[in-house]
């Protein structure tokens, strides 16, 4: 079978239906009941606590690998390949890892959850080595972030009024699904009111830009990648990757996508038909309750492609061919499917 087909087909054949990993976990419960039991779930199979030295290089050359080309990994907060500034780099070879005190136009070891900010600092063990908040980065942006709490922001990634970090359009989802992550794995050493500023209206223990990313930004085929990489490595998952409405059930906020289906409220195969999902670039939707929809589509990378509000047509023929992700949302609900453009 062609590889585009098998990795769209693949997440059809089990939409809907929540993976055996999370068999212990009552779905029915909310809030800091459901974030306890998810919290001892990721902590009991975190059977393997990976070395900084060498074990997280190779999880980070394993697990950040470029869908697009796997010579290279993604660098978080990166965006232009195509300019003459190596600083601002998306992309870069996996194997130029730096080692040294020399790392200009290198990538390092980025600790999201900065180091300092965990009480007690996180230093490089336990949480510090803990895969799933280490990306690979540039050496010039790793600086420039620094330990910069992240706040709202436009655009590419960047230091914002106040002294603090927006990590770019297409890493914001990432960053708050790390962010959950480290929260209900390491509980009070790696609180999120410390690394994320702003209100925290929808939850007193979760910045409001967290939940809003989480919603905004889809998880992307690298972070499910990823995901499977650091399963594979550590024994442990990253949830909210794998179902991005857990964090609205547990902190509330916009709904993320519920890739489970758990709540009442999501789209049934009634309300809207999406067809084909296999096409030469157009798409129909039969909104039998003509519904006012909006639709997003993203490229399996995370970034936007394409936004507007649904009629019963939508045209992607100006794209490249691969996988895409056509979000459909209404009242803050929102039903994703996976779209394989010839």
């Amino acid at each position: 079978m062609n590889k585009l087909l098998s990795l769209l087909l693949l997440p059809f054949c089990c939409f809907g239906q929540v993976p055996e990993y999370y068999n212990s976990i009552n779905f029915s419960l909310t809030g800091d009941a459901l974030k306890e039991e998810l919290a001892t779930l990721i902590t009991a199979t975190h059977t393997n606590n990976l070395s900084y030295t060498p074990e997280v290089w190779e999880a980070l050359k394993l697990g950040d690998l470029d869908p697009e080309n796997t010579e290279n990994v993604l660098l978080v907060y990166g965006y232009d390949d195509t300019d003459d500034d190596p600083d601002n780099d998306r992309t870069r070879d996996k194997d130029l890892s730096c080692h040294n005190t020399s790392c200009e136009g290198k990538w390092i070891r980025e600790h999201v959850y900065p180091r300092s900010l965990g009480n007690p600092n996180l230093g490089f063990s336990g949480a510090g080595s803990d895969a799933h908040s280490l990306r690979s980065a540039d050496y010039f942006m790793n600086n420039l972030r620094s330990n910069k709490r992240f706040a709202e922001g436009a655009g590419d990634a960047g230091t914002v009024n106040g002294g603090y970090f927006y990590p770019g359009d297409e890493w914001k989802g990432d960053i708050a699904r790390m962010m959950m992550y480290m929260y209900v794995r390491y509980n009070s050493q790696c609180l999120p009111t410390v690394v994320g500023s702003g209100s925290t209206s929808y939850s007193n223990d979760m910045p409001d830009i967290f939940l809003e990313w989480n919603s905004e930004d889809p998880v992307s085929q690298y972070e499910i990648n990823r995901n499977d990489v650091l399963d594979d490595m550590q024994g442990n998952r990253n949830p909210f990757i794998d179902n991005p409405y857990l964090a609205t059930i547990i902190w509330g906020g916009p709904n993320a996508n519920d890739a489970w289906l758990l709540s009442s409220d999501s789209f049934t195969t009634k309300t809207l038909i999406v067809y084909p999902t296999i096409t030469t670039g157009t798409i129909y939707v039969n909104n039998t309750q003509h519904k006012n929809f909006t639709y997003t589509v993203y490229n399996m990378l995370g970034q936007q492609v394409k936004s507007s509000a649904v009629d019963n047509i939508i045209d992607i023929t100006e794209n490249k061919s691969g996988i895409y992700i056509l979000n459909v949302s209404h009242n803050n609900q929102i039903k994703s499917f996976r779209i394989l453009l010839k």
